[in-house]
This record gives structure tokens, sequence and C-alpha cells, in this order.
């Protein structure tokens, strides 16, 4: 199966900021040309510390888990509420919309309600959008090594991140460039990891992924998120830093709408950009999807979103390490080539 290009990145996936204001049911509306509802809320505190919580319609509203924790799933009646038409609806948690406190809150499509699929040895609960290449998977484990999981996409994903529901675990994270023997971990700022415990040592395939007997993939209730490439949508990969303030540029096929990349040579946060919060290069907000720490600024954190992909602008290692191997993923604001071969007018 190949996908087209996707000439309006709006439908599947909208950046929103906003501003809480401590109410029972604060209707956020993306700010797209595009009505979209999405699949997957994640969204941060930007003015003080506070938790990444992610939210997706699989496990449904009210359900929140943090990527900078290992924590279980919990239950919070006045956090994210419901996901609507055009956006999603708030309650008065503080921590997600507390008055006059700043929010960012990425938003991605994938195939509403759930569905089941037996692709795997385990049956597994799916919301997938094979336009968007993107899928939400929801599965008990039962302990055996080798046990399969259907995604929903099919095409082989080149990212899969995995976290338990029902207890304590880290985040595993699976990239196709790092392969099938070693993970990392979401929540931390670790490099990769060796373990057969993640994959069980083995790639997936265009319909199902494998987990080994670990805890973390196998014992218990789980939710992932499935992505792979689309032109003009979608991007994931790996590159080299050089570091060099003339950075190491990569191409995407896309002006970027977001951009996290992480070390994994090497010790290195998740770093996170966006151009709602960076609206001009370069770009030097910084958020860390391991850390609850508020957004900073700083030159270190150079970096510009092109029509065509995304470049370093500073020579320090979480970006641009002098022969360092980063992973990033992107999503597009414009495709640099529509699916008719015109180029776009991406800013």
């Amino acid at each position: 199966m190949a996908y087209t290009t996707i000439d309006n990145p709006e439908l599947y996936f909208q950046t929103v900021l906003y501003t809480g204001d401590g109410a029972a049911n604060h209707a956020i509306t993306l700010p797209g040309d595009e009505d979209m509802q999405p699949d997957l809320t994640w969204l941060k505190r930007r003015d003080a510390t506070g938790s990444f919580r992610l939210f997706d319609s699989v496990r449904g509203a009210t359900k929140e888990i943090y990527s900078d924790a290992a924590n279980a799933e919990s239950t919070e009646a006045q956090t994210l509420k419901s996901f609507d038409s055009d956006g999603f609806t708030m309650g008065t948690d503080a921590a997600s919309n507390g008055s006059s406190r700043t929010y960012a809150a990425w938003n991605w499509k994938a195939g509403g309600s759930a569905s089941s699929n037996s692709n795997g040895s385990i049956t597994s609960s799916v919301s997938a959008s094979t336009d968007a290449g993107f899928s939400i998977v929801s599965w008990t484990g039962n302990g055996t090594a080798g046990a399969t999981v259907g995604h929903g996409l099919g095409v082989t994903p080149k990212m899969i991140i995995v976290k338990k529901r029902s207890g304590v675990s880290t985040w595993n994270v699976y990239d196709e460039t790092i392969g099938n023997t070693k993970g990392l971990y979401l929540n931390t700022t670790d490099a990769t990891t060796t373990y057969t415990g993640f994959w069980n040592d083995t790639s997936p395939t265009s319909s199902v992924f494998s987990v080994g007997a670990d805890n973390t993939t196998n014992s218990a209730t789980y939710i992932a998120y499935c992505f792979s490439d689309v032109k003009g949508y979608s991007k994931f990969g790996s590159y080299t830093g050089n570091g060099n303030a003339d950075g190491t540029f990569v191409y995407t096929g896309f002006r970027p709408a977001f951009v996290m990349v992480k070390p994994t040579s090497r010790t290195g946060r998740w770093r996170i950009k966006d151009n709602k919060r960076d609206i001009d290069n370069v770009m030097d907000k910084r958020l860390s999807a391991e850390d609850s720490d508020a957004e900073g600024t700083g030159s270190t954190e150079y970096i510009d979103f092109l029509s065509n992909g995304f470049k370093a602008r500073a020579s320090e290692g979480q970006w641009n390490g002098d022969g360092e191997t980063n992973i990033y993923i992107a999503f597009a604001e414009a495709p640099f080539v529509n699916s008719n071969g015109v180029p776009c007018n991406a800013r």
C-alpha cells in the first residue's frame, strides 16, 4: 500500500495555544481553516512547571497519562472532557485549564471510534487513519514472548510509542532507524537500550508489531501510538550533527509545523518545536517531552523551519552535536510540492 501526498495537513494535525479560564466547560477550538476532531491531544502548561498530559479517543476522554512520568493512567473528570468536531473541551482542572495559565496542545486525527483488530495473536482495539499513517492501539498482554498486536496502518510503522496503562512503567519507543533490538524511553533522557523484552528482536510488519515478555509491553493493559511516513505530511528518520552553527539540514519534503528530536548516541532530551509557539526563524523556545519544566528559550536551541525541512542553527549537542546521531519526528504545515507537482507557498 502506498500513500498519496497529503495536500492539507490541517485535516490531520493542528497545534493550538490557549489560556485557561478555570471554567467547567472551556471549549478549545483548533485554529486551522479546516475543522478537525482530534483522536490524540497532547498538552503542556507553558508558563510554569506542569506535566505533559495525553488524552486519546481509544482510552476515552478524562483518562490521562503523562509523557514525563511513569505513572499509571488516571481518570480525572475535570481534565479533557470531550473530543469535539473542531477541538476539545476542558473542565476545571487547574493543571490543564487554570485561570490565566497558558498551554500548548498538539492534536492528531486517527480513525475515530476504535474497531477490533485480530491480525495479531493478541486482539487489539484500533483507531487508524491509513491516509495519515497514524493509529492508536490498545491491548491486554498475555506475557508470551513473541506475541503480536495488530496496528491497522496497512504499512510498516516507522515509530511506535507504548505506555502501560494499568501500572507504573516507562514509555517504550520503537524507531526504525534504531532497530528491533533496542528501544528508547519517552519519559527519560537515556540513550538507546538493548533489550529483547521490548520488541522480541522482531521488526513490525504492515499488519502487526511484536512484543517480548516484559511488563512494559506484554503483561497488563497498554496504549500505543503508531506512525508511518506520509508524503507531504509526516516524516520519521535520523540525522548526524556537524557541531557547527551552520548546522545539519534535514529534508522532510514539507515545511514543518512540529518537530521533536532526541539524541540516541548519548543521553539527551526529547526537544519539541512548533510553528505556533515560535512563528518566525530563528526558533528558540524549548519544551522537552520527558521534563515538566516551564517553556524556556536560549541560543543553544536555535533551529529554522524551512519550506522543505528544518536546519539546526547552533553547535550545541542537543540538536547538532558533532558526529552525534539524532532521531526526529516531523509533521507538516504545508507540503513542499503538492500531489499535482505544484510547489506550495509555505511561508
